[in-house]
């Protein structure tokens, strides 16, 4: 069949469920999965056929999709900060808001000694942010943390893929006091989502992601930053940096947790406008 055709039969399955340039999105991605083909491979060449063989995994994944599975899932991939990275539904997708969390580290870290700094990642999920920190940054040693050890299984995975070496703890968060080493950067994407705010949200993340990396009761949504917040007063060295990303409804609230305890708190705002991300310094 004409690999045009196949695009079609995507467009005419997909276009009800999801918007038509998503659609071509997730054509896309999944021939450049399969066979290392470029977005522009159909306007070189309009007759390109594959064979029945080869068509088998784009109908495998079509199906998928429309059973509202997120394509990263489907192809066990996603990408982050020019990387790849490993998925499943141990962990969560990496984000271009994360993406915008990890940059504002890197150009505000101090590079004390050339770059060798202790860096913690807080829930780490995939790894992407402690990954990716450490490709930029060599010579620091980045510590990644998560409850889950299969979530720990995959950022592994990831950190091999990637050819980075991170040390990698179990612990639940909410209950860690300190760790032997002290840190110079704390980063954290936490579970902020309210669960009233589920309506708002695609039914492809609600079924397919994990819900504890996702989600926090509507009765106490800041939990986990004011835990982080005391784990990083006693665990940052001084003049050490928090870095977090936060619920967008709730910027305020969680810049005022920070307030109590660290200066130069900074809230930022996402690609898209919202709140998204504070950064505090711990006092000398």
């Amino acid at each position: 069949m004409l690999l045009l055709e196949i695009k079609k039969i995507f467009h005419n399955e997909l276009d009800v469920i999801y918007p038509m340039e998503e659609v071509d999105s997730f054509f896309y991605l999944t021939i450049a999965h399969y066979f290392d083909l470029e977005r522009f491979v159909l306007a070189l060449q309009p007759n390109l056929t594959l064979s029945k063989d080869e068509e088998q995994p784009l109908f495998e994944v079509l199906s998928q999709l429309r059973l509202e599975k997120p394509i990263q899932y489907i192809l066990g991939s996603a990408h982050f900060m020019e990387m790849d990275f490993k998925v499943n539904e141990n962990v969560l997708i990496p984000r271009p808001e994360t993406e915008e969390l990890v940059r504002w580290v890197l150009e505000d870290v101090p590079l004390v000694e050339n770059g060798e700094i202790s860096i913690l990642d807080i829930g780490t999920g995939s790894g992407c942010i402690a990954i990716a920190l450490k490709k930029n940054i060599t010579k620091a040693k980045v510590y990644a943390l998560d409850i889950s050890a299969k979530a720990l299984a995959v950022a592994k995975e990831n950190a091999v893929l990637n050819n980075v070496e991170v040390a990698f703890v179990q612990g639940d968060i909410l209950k860690l006091e300190r760790l032997k080493a002290k840190f110079d950067v704390i980063v954290s994407n936490p579970p902020y989502v309210r669960m009233l705010e589920k309506e708002m949200m695609k039914p492809n993340v609600l079924k397919n992601e994990p819900e504890s990396a996702l989600f926090v009761n509507d009765d106490d949504p800041l939990v986990f930053y004011r835990k982080i917040i005391q784990f990083a007063k006693n665990n940052l060295n001084p003049d050490g940096r928090l870095y977090v990303e936060i619920n967008q409804y709730l910027g305020k609230e969680t810049s005022a947790l920070l307030q109590h305890d660290f200066s130069e708190v900074e809230l930022r705002k996402d690609m898209f406008g919202n709140d998204r991300m504070l950064k505090g310094v711990l006092p000398l």
